[in-house]
């Protein structure tokens, strides 16, 4: 059928840039019956050097009006046998994702960290930046480079722009200490380099396509909720227990919980243990996708303090969590079980994009491809590629954020037959 949307993904781990990037165009061109109308790709650091090259060598075997890409430390991808395959530790690597999107609107675009507006600016100055109209819902898939593109900033003002787009994606890697990160951007109708070394690269997708995400952060609750009575910046000061009104310092609270664990959990919060935020005040009944996970920075013992990795307010609920091979398994179990439950489009998904931290992979369940291959289970056959980012962005409660440790799904659609 000509009107259908067509995904195909093909991942190579040739040594040579050139045999790597002949194997996953021929795969393309040999499951694509339409014209393309986007490609995104993304490449293992050890090519690193040869960056420049990708983009010239693709689109002299193809023809792609607009192509994303980033560089990642792994790679994700369908090797030539069907199966989805994660190549780790910067071993030679190129997934090439391919799509002809009929009745789609493909909106490229390139941002600078400096020409990002005020976050005081009204909508309509951030709507200027990919000038897609916000009526439209455009779904936002973005690639970031994790120096310069004040990612934060960013995400919070699509946020107040496009409140009910989905925004997904994630930040360039590396295989090793040294090596450059790179992000790619390609649009027919713009003479713009194909080769970024700073800012944003992205697309907004807007028409005929649904695009769901599933964000799996890998953590389970300790103890129980508590609420924020007293703290500034991020730095927690007092908790108070929801059932009576006492307020205590944070890592008094913090060593009580400890002590209902058992002595296996007791040393897996030496090194893994983290705080979850409530990002709806309102619901009651709180489930692990009610949570924003967040690094526990520190302690100051004489004031039981704890600083996290985000700003808190008076009010928060919050409670402790911790991650392990185990957790991170079932919660993704979880999530793509209830995703099968509740998912609302007629149409079955016909293409995914996977964006995992670095710490997760063979390095957190040991053993290899465990994401993508648990993705695969639940959703079959699904053309599924991405990377391992140095940090994964998607939706929590309703706003974008910035993830660590997290694997973020992108699950492509088509919204009518």
């Amino acid at each position: 059928m000509t009107n259908q949307i067509q995904w195909i993904n093909a991942l190579s781990s040739r040594p040579s840039l050139e045999a790597a990037v002949t194997e996953v165009v021929d795969r393309v061109q040999q499951a694509l019956s339409a014209s393309p109308d986007l490609g995104i790709l993304f490449i293992s650091s050890a090519f690193g050097s040869e960056y420049s090259r990708v983009v010239p060598l693709i689109l002299e075997q193809i023809s792609i009006p607009v192509l994303i890409g980033c560089g990642g430390g792994g790679i994700v991808g369908v090797k030539s046998l069907g199966v989805v395959t994660e190549i780790e530790g910067g071993q030679p690597a190129l997934s090439l994702s391919v799509a002809s999107l009929p009745d789609v609107e493909v909106k490229p675009f390139r941002i600078l960290g400096e020409d990002l507006p005020d976050l005081d600016s009204p909508p309509e100055a951030w709507v200027k930046l990919i000038g897609v109209d916000p009526q439209k819902n455009p779904a936002l898939i973005l690639l970031s480079d994790p120096f310069s593109s004040r990612i934060n900033d960013l995400l919070e003002g699509f946020d107040f722009a496009y409140p009910q787009g989905i925004k997904v994606g994630g930040l360039a890697s590396s295989g090793a200490m040294g090596v450059k990160t790179g992000l790619f951007y390609y649009c027919q109708t713009e003479s713009e380099a194909n080769l970024c070394d700073r800012g944003t690269v992205g697309i907004a997708l807007s028409g005929n396509i649904v695009v769901e995400t599933i964000v799996a952060q890998g953590c389970r609750p300790i103890g129980k909720p508590y609420q924020i009575s007293k703290g500034e910046r991020n730095i927690i000061l007092e908790l108070s227990d929801l059932e009576q009104s006492c307020s205590r310092p944070p890592l008094e609270v913090l060593r009580d919980s400890l002590l209902t664990l058992d002595e296996e959990d007791r040393a897996l919060a030496q090194n893994s243990l983290f705080i979850g935020t409530v990002r709806d005040e309102f619901k009651l009944d709180l489930g692990p996708r009610d949570f924003l996970i967040r690094n526990l920075l520190g302690v100051d013992p004489k004031s039981g303090a704890i600083a996290i990795g985000d700003r808190v307010r008076p009010g928060q609920r919050i409670q402790f969590h911790l991650r392990d091979a185990r957790t991170s398994a079932e919660d993704l179990e979880l999530l793509l079980s209830s995703y099968l439950e509740e998912r609302s489009v007629a149409n079955y998904p016909v293409g995914g994009l996977i964006f995992s931290c670095l710490g997760r992979g063979k390095g957190l369940y040991n053993e290899p491809d465990f994401d993508s291959s648990t993705f695969n289970r639940y959703l079959n056959n699904i053309p599924l590629g991405g990377f391992f980012c140095n940090g994964e962005i998607g939706p929590v409660g309703g706003r974008t954020f910035l993830h660590g440790y997290t694997s973020a799904f992108a699950i492509f659609s088509q919204k009518n037959s």
